[in-house]
């Protein structure tokens, strides 16, 4: 009996469709980026010109985060002008909102990242009580719910920008721990970190300069990862009013000061800022995807 082969299911093609698919994947990825990016770079730019040259170009993004827009006619949320309860242009807030995220998120994870790696390598490098110990601890503190513990921190510090950062980066450092420590116990017995051991380096060295270059691809999927995390849970932070603080036009903050207003029917003031964190966060995981695909090949 003949069998009839579907050209469509070899290997061949399916590897075309997922390359295909990785592509476009990473171009949508990189457009989302790149749109926020460019907007908080004109922001920036225009902010840098001298008083009314910059009002002039910047339009209604000067009055974006505050101050000259407490002058505007507080008429209520409008559809016609674009506007939120205060009388804000709901726009220009939204791209001006993208300013604050996107300078304490990579922050926050950068700092997560750093901390998380060089706890990872001594975990994982040293044997014995040091890992009986901080592996231990690591695993007791990703037992508890991380957004739980950065409130009950920032209740406890106070919010602000910098205390955001720090807490978010303390509460991400144990999960790259985990990742870089699982990283290095496949690393720590083969040949070169032998040979580095016989020529009497010492252990800094062995694991700054020999093990992490080796370990380097799983930590930036890693930070790639948890860069997507830090702005969603820098939104949520907001949203709870634990976060970023007013006037500035950040998307929680937007969204909790005006997702009541969505009951009388003003969808504006609050769609495009769930759709600002939506597509950054999207735009993030899918370039994500694309590095582990990448390393992964």
């Amino acid at each position: 009996m003949s069998t009839t082969v579907n050209p469509s299911a070899s290997p061949v093609s399916n590897g075309n469709a997922g390359r295909v698919v990785r592509f476009l994947a990473t171009r949508v990825g990189l457009s989302l980026i790149t749109l926020w990016l460019l907007s908080v770079i004109v922001f920036a730019c225009g902010q840098l010109l001298p008083g009314d040259i910059g009002r002039a170009v910047l339009g209604p993004l000067a009055d974006a985060r505050g101050g000259r827009a407490q002058s505007l006619a507080r008429r209520g949320p409008s559809a016609d002008d674009g506007t939120d309860q205060p009388g804000r242009d709901v726009f220009s807030r939204v791209i001006v909102g993208a300013r604050d995220i996107l300078t304490i998120a990579p922050l926050a994870t950068l700092l997560g990242t750093v901390a998380g790696t060089a706890l990872g390598l001594v975990v994982g490098y040293f044997d014995g009580w040091v890992d009986n110990v901080i592996g231990r601890a690591i695993d007791t503190v990703l037992a508890l719910p991380l957004v739980i513990v950065a409130l009950l921190a920032l209740a406890a510090v106070g919010a602000s920008n910098f205390t955001v950062i720090l807490v978010i980066g303390i509460t991400f450092t144990p999960i790259t721990a985990r990742t870089v420590r699982a990283a290095v116990f496949a690393e720590r017995h083969l040949d070169y970190v032998t040979a580095a051991q016989l020529r009497g380096e010492r252990a800094p060295y062995i694991m700054f300069a020999e093990i992490l270059p080796n370990v380097l691809p799983p930590i930036i999927v890693e930070a790639t990862v948890r860069l997507g995390y830090a702005i969603f849970a820098v939104a949520t932070l907001s949203f709870l009013g634990f976060g970023i603080q007013s006037p500035s036009a950040d998307w929680g903050l937007a969204l909790s000061e005006s997702y009541t207003l969505m009951a009388g029917g003003a969808w504006w003031t609050v769609v495009f800022a769930a759709g600002a964190i939506a597509s950054l966060v999207v735009g993030v995981n899918l370039i994500a995807d694309s590095v582990q695909g990448v390393i992964d090949r």
